[in-house]
């Protein structure tokens, strides 16, 4: 299938799709856009040969985009760059310990205690999945997604504070958790002799290097927009340092999802404020805010789509559903360890682990990453599992997190 079909269909069944959440719905976006993906790709499955051929051409396309490329080697420059463009450094910087514990021992920690136990699970289901792969699971799914978080916490209305903890772990946590998964994946596929000293290596170049790309390139954009003063122009410096900034950095095998957060951070506080005049402050902030909004629209109805690739064998779907309480459970464990480290140098707010718990969604990350496992038996479990947690997350959680926000405000 060419590329501009598939782009077209792409465009218009996300059109189509917004226009029904719109006036009947009214869900947040991205959780209605996924919703109703999700209901019209289970509507094709059940309707199997009465359906026309129309679920078949549905496979085409899906097999045509293949998630894992798309988003992982093409949508998600933009989409971070636009998530990290809009945070505040400020609020970012009194946040840095809290959000360096939960981007780093936090994804470390919940990756193990979901990696064993989804082992434990997938024994007491007879289902067989070796331990490397049940941790290439945690390390996929442990991290919150950023596309997910910042288009919910817009709406939820959460104080600065908060809103800066979510939203500064989910920019960073997907970076250490995507070379977590690329290591582990090293071992199950017996790629290399993995010791401690390759390890930390492997994890200083990526993450380090990842920030200081990003710092170099960001420095590089400052520069350029402080020599112009035409906005077509900007933007498309913004651009080029987040697409190329972003091929760049996997081409030196960097962490490039590091870098361009830290790129959209420097160019979204200094770059605005003193390098770009009024007017293209607001021309470069209504573009980027026109990308994030579309490709975030395309993104959930391809999430919900991807229904029609799962296994539904009914082994997997206990799996899944045994998961969901204790991935919440890892996840809690992790933020109250976080927490209650920091509390003996900050205060937090009553209810910070419940919110922090409850608002770390997974997304659109963590499917593409169970995507890209070779194919097999363990793939399609762990897809199905994966999708089963992340359906669960950006639904339910995403649903409720607004209020559980508004709740505590009221309560502190």
């Amino acid at each position: 299938m060419k590329l501009f079909h598939i782009l077209s269909i792409l465009i218009t069944l996300s059109a189509v799709f917004s226009f029904i959440n719109y006036r009947f719905l009214k869900l947040p976006t991205s959780i209605g856009l996924m919703l109703i993906a999700m209901l019209a790709s289970l509507a094709l499955l059940l309707l199997g040969p009465l359906s026309f051929g129309l679920k078949e051409d549905v496979a085409v396309l899906l097999a045509s985009v293949v998630f894992d490329e798309t988003l992982l080697h093409g949508m998600l420059s933009l989409l971070l760059f636009a998530g990290a463009l809009h945070v505040n450094l400020d609020d970012l910087a009194k946040q840095r310990w809290v959000i360096t514990i939960l981007a780093t021992a936090g994804v470390l920690s919940a990756t193990f205690m979901i990696g064993y136990m989804a082992y434990w699970v997938f024994g007491l289901l007879g289902i067989e999945v070796q331990l490397i792969y049940c941790l290439l699971f945690g390390a996929l799914i442990a991290p919150t997604d950023p596309i997910a978080v910042l288009g919910i916490l817009k709406q939820a209305g959460a104080p600065e504070s908060l809103e800066a903890k979510i939203s500064g772990e989910s920019l960073f946590n997907d970076g250490v958790a995507v070379v977590l998964f690329l290591l582990l994946l090293q071992v199950a596929m017996g790629e290399g002799d993995v010791t401690v000293l390759s390890t930390v290596s492997f994890f200083a170049k990526e993450v380090i290097g990842g920030v200081i790309f990003g710092l170099g390139i960001g420095a590089l954009a400052y520069w350029m927009l402080k020599q112009v003063d035409d906005y077509t122009v900007e933007v498309l410096i913004t651009l080029a340092i987040t697409m190329g900034g972003y091929a760049l950095a996997e081409w030196l095998h960097i962490s490039a999802p590091i870098a361009i957060v830290v790129a959209g951070l420097l160019v979204g506080n200094h770059g605005r404020s003193f390098a770009m005049s009024d007017k293209t402050r607001e021309h470069l902030d209504n573009f980027w805010v026109l990308v994030d909004e579309v490709l975030n629209a395309v993104l959930f109805v391809l999430i919900g789509m991807e229904v029609l690739v799962l296994s539904y064998q009914q082994a997997y779907l206990w799996a899944g559903l045994l998961m969901i309480p204790l991935i919440l459970l890892a996840r809690l464990v992790a933020v109250w360890g976080s927490v209650s480290i920091m509390r003996h140098y900050r205060e937090f707010s009553p209810m910070a682990v419940s919110i922090l718990t409850w608002g770390g969604l997974r997304g659109g990350i963590s499917v593409a990453l169970a995507l890209s496992l070779p194919h097999g038996e363990v793939r399609n479990i762990l897809l199905t599992v994966t999708y089963i947690v992340v359906a669960f997350s950006i639904i339910v959680q995403g649903l409720t997190i607004g209020p559980l926000v508004k709740y505590a405000s009221r309560k502190n």
